[in-house]
């Protein structure tokens, strides 16, 4: 249910990827995000844990699963489900919270040398959004950089530092035990059987209410507990996603759930 599938390694969405540079580029222009027909089989994006509190609104909030867990928002219950992409890859409804990693794309930093901690600002160059073309923004004018660079670094920039806190976030999480393996059974009232999902992993709120006070009080005090909070209120969107998922007749069989 959870998965987050890679290309040749590449993080998701990502095709290839090639440094930004004032030679090879100097006349492409990026057009901004008016067609989401990438995201239209994909239903689940990374989130980084400085957007809980706005993503908990419109996603649920799961962690993926395995012995390394990033945080997901959920855009379908199924594997190549979204139900927020309409008909014309809009995104739907227009005034969704769209996660940071995907307006990153297709940009993101990478380090080009192993051997060297720098990062370099590098695109997707299959993503369609950037190129030599009259519409979208310059990237580069009279040989220097655009302000239009300058932001987006910035944002690449930021988006790394929200990764490192959702990184030390989770690591956090999983020494505390609290994550386990997730079930949701959501029971269509024209429908004798459940419908149960697998695949994921969630706080066990129980084991949350059983800690003992010293670790609720380094909890609180380091932030978590509001993570944690913002991810079980979440939860109560699945039958959302699910009644959306069959309005627009995207649930598959039962016996192909799992």
């Amino acid at each position: 249910m959870a998965s987050v599938p890679q290309a040749q390694g590449l993080p998701l969405l990502y095709n290839d990827l090639i440094p930004l540079s004032k030679l090879d580029h100097a006349n492409f222009k990026v057009k901004g995000h008016d067609d989401f027909k990438l995201l239209a089989n994909i239903h689940a994006i990374p989130l980084t844990t400085d957007e809980f509190s706005t993503a908990m609104r419109y996603y649920p909030i799961i962690f993926s699963a395995g012995s390394d867990p990033v945080p997901l928002a959920l855009m379908g219950l199924n594997e190549g489900v979204n139900v927020f992409i309409d008909e014309e890859n809009k995104i739907t409804p227009p005034n969704a919270y769209l996660p940071a990693y995907l307006r990153r794309y297709p940009f993101m930093l990478a380090r080009l040398n192993q051997q060297s901690d720098e990062l370099s600002l590098c695109f997707d160059p299959q993503s369609g959004l950037l190129g030599e073309t009259e519409e979208g923004l310059a990237l580069f004018e009279n040989g220097e950089s655009t302000q239009q660079v300058t932001d987006t670094l910035a944002f690449c920039e930021q988006f790394e530092m929200g990764a490192q806190r959702t990184g030390q976030f989770m690591k956090d999480l999983v020494e505390t035990g609290l994550l386990e393996d997730g079930e949701v059974s959501i029971q269509h009232p024209n429908v004798a059987n459940p419908y149960i999902y697998r695949g994921f992993q969630m706080v066990n709120e129980e084991k949350l209410r059983d800690l003992r006070g010293d670790q609720l009080r380094k909890m609180n005090q380091n932030g978590m507990l509001v993570l944690i909070h913002a991810h079980l209120f979440s939860l109560n969107l699945m039958t959302e996603i699910f009644n959306r998922q069959m309005e627009q007749g995207k649930v598959p069989p039962q016996v192909q759930l799992t």
